[in-house]
């Protein structure tokens, strides 16, 4: 049994697109960079693949600050709203 070793994948990524281009095909690329087993240049194509498509992460942050605008807006909609609720108590006699 032999050892495994470790490679960083994402070091070969670039030679490896370069052989991909230049028109190697899989096997021939691992041979030429050393890597064993039977699909390590296909897993580390995919997950390059899978993570541009996933484009950039979204962040969640703080909600951006409401403005004096939109406070003095909300203030005044929800002051007719109480007195809207007001006079439907006073007309069913409730208070």
């Amino acid at each position: 049994m032999s050892k495994r070793r470790y490679t960083n994948m994402q070091v070969l990524l670039p030679t490896i697109e370069k052989m991909l281009e230049s028109g190697k095909n899989h096997r021939e690329i691992r041979s030429g960079t050393w890597l064993g087993g039977d699909r390590p240049v296909h897993n580390l194509l995919e997950a390059a693949t899978q993570k541009a498509a996933k484009g950039a992460p979204k962040f969640r942050g703080r909600k951006p600050a409401k403005t004096l605008q939109e406070y003095k807006y909300e203030n005044k909609r929800l002051k007719m709203e109480v007195k809207l609720l007001q006079d439907f108590l006073q007309s069913t006699e409730r208070k």
